[in-house]
Order: C-alpha cells, then structure tokens, then sequence
C-alpha cells in the first residue's frame, strides 16, 4: 500500500492558533479585559525557562495578556502557595500554568490541587479529572482538559473526520496522556483499549486497532508489524537519540520509517503532536475567559 499519509500536527496547531486569535480579538471587541494566562516559575531551570518564555510570548501574540512570575528555587511551598492564592483571586488571570517539575522541597500534589479549577488550564486538577472521567458522549468540553490529548483528539478528527465505532488502542497509562486520551476518545464514541508495559502480548492488541495512540516513553518502541494496515497511529513520544556526527535527533515511540510503510495517517516527531500542546494552552485559556464573563463554550 502507498505510505500513510502525514498528519501535519504543525500546520493544524497554526490554523489553532490563529482561530485563537480571531476569539481573543471578538472577545476584546464584546468589551471584555484581555484574557490572561499567568505562567509560575520556581527555580532556574534552562529547558523550563524556555517553555515559560515561549508560552509568554505566543500569548501576547495572540492578544492575551502575560502575567509571568518567577521565584527564586528556595521559595517555600506556603510562599508559592500565597503567590497561588493571589492569582486565584485576581479576575485579571483566567489561567494560571505552574511550570513542573518543581523543586524537591515543595510537594507538587499539593500545588496543583490549590489553583482555582477554573483557571486549571493544564486540566490537572482533580475537579476537572473527575469531571473529564464522568462526561458524557458528545457532551461540550465546557471545562479545561489536559492540553495534549485534546491536541491528539483533535489531529484526530480532522484526519478522520467522525471517529465513532473504531477501535482504539492507547498505548501508556499515565495521568498527563493515556488516561485523559482515553476518556476523550470514549466521549467522542469510540472503543477504547488503554494498554501499558505490563500488557500481555501488547503487538497483538495493537493489531486490532483502528486508531493507534503511543505514549509511552520508549525509544520506537512500536514497530511497524504492530500496526494494522489502514490505522491511524498518533506518536506522543518525544525521545532524543545519538547521531553518528556525535548530535543529536528527535524520534518518537512509534518506529516512523516501519510505520510509514503500514498505516493510513500517522504523526511525525517532530511536528506531530508537540506543537498542539501549547495551541490547546491558549485555546483552554480562551475559553476560561469566556466561561468567567459567563459566554458559552466556543468551538474553533
């Protein structure tokens, strides 16, 4: 068969992006302040101040407003806890990011579960977990969800258009991906198999899949006799390999050249599903500013 067609996770993050932008400005045109998304840095990592940096930036690109805030590393937990309350109450910030990981001293659990959930924008507060685990099918997404599965869900939908009835296969079971895809992928009607490394005879179950969700963490390590001809295979993983020229590259957990050769749609690393990430932060963003000047769920 021909080779899959790519799912260009790049130039669908930019038409988000700008359908953002185009909300933001209608928002501000109703009378509305500024959306604003405040991004907490504890510490001086380079690889975290990179992230916050750029997150700052595409928000004021598209017409937010950038609250950042940096603390020193040896900020105690009731300091940043404060610095929390303070951004809960401020109706100027209608999303707050705490950039992970934090320093050893401060307890993350206890961090995450003090923003307010409405302005939860990564989606990892219990509240809005439980909220994401009991949604019913087709209902809106009138709450923040964990911003890479619902990238993965939309890639989905524009390479595939209605995805009710197929099978599913996910491919990881952690809190940030596997578990929220899942739920996604049953509200949006499909049937949903959430595997893992203790999975008995995991390349079997791949073979059942219509659609193929991977994010594991492991280097390839779905190989193309995994994947049923004509799937949809979606590659979260992110893993950085020697080159011979003594650099570096980016691949994915899906083996892309093997995978290539066997299914219908598939990601690339990079330029798959790294770029939705951030375009959900400012879409979620958007949408807790309209839901707290009380407008309805914005589809774009």
């Amino acid at each position: 068969m021909a080779d899959a067609k790519t799912i260009d996770g790049k130039a669908f993050a930019l038409g988000l992006r700008q359908r953002v932008a185009t909300g933001v400005a209608d928002f501000v045109g109703q009378g509305h302040a500024k959306p604003g998304l405040a991004t907490v840095l504890v510490g001086a990592d380079p690889a975290s101040q990179v992230y916050v940096r750029s997150k700052g930036k595409l928000a004021v690109e598209l017409g937010m407003a950038s609250i950042d805030r940096k603390l020193p590393a040896e900020t105690t937990e009731q300091e940043l806890l404060a610095l929390i309350a303070e951004l809960n109450a401020d109706p100027a910030v209608n999303g707050i990011l705490v950039q992970l990981p934090l320093p050893k001293h401060i307890d993350t659990a206890k961090i995450l579960l003090a923003i307010d959930p409405a302005k939860d924008v990564d989606g990892f507060h219990p509240i809005n977990v439980g909220r994401l685990g009991s949604i019913a099918p087709g209902a809106p997404l009138d709450f923040p969800v964990p911003c890479t599965p619902l990238g993965v869900t939309m890639l989905l939908q524009d390479a595939l258009g209605t995805l009710g009835g197929n099978h599913a296969v996910v491919v990881g079971r952690s809190n940030l991906v596997g578990r929220p895809v899942a739920q996604l992928l049953l509200r949006l009607d499909c049937t949903v198999t959430i595997t893992h490394s203790r999975t008995r005879d995991l390349p079997a179950l791949c073979r059942q899949a219509d659609i193929l969700v991977v994010a594991i963490g492991k280097t390839e390590f779905v190989r193309g006799d995994w994947i049923k001809p004509g799937a949809a295979v979606i590659d979260v993983g992110i893993n950085r390999i020697p080159t011979a020229d003594g650099k570096s590259r980016l691949v994915g957990d899906v083996a892309f050249a093997e995978a290539q050769q066997v299914a219908g749609h598939l990601t690339p690393v990079p330029g798959g599903v790294g770029p939705m990430t951030v375009a959900c932060l400012m879409y979620n963003t958007l949408q807790a500013a309209r839901r707290a000047a009380g407008l309805p769920y914005l589809a774009v």
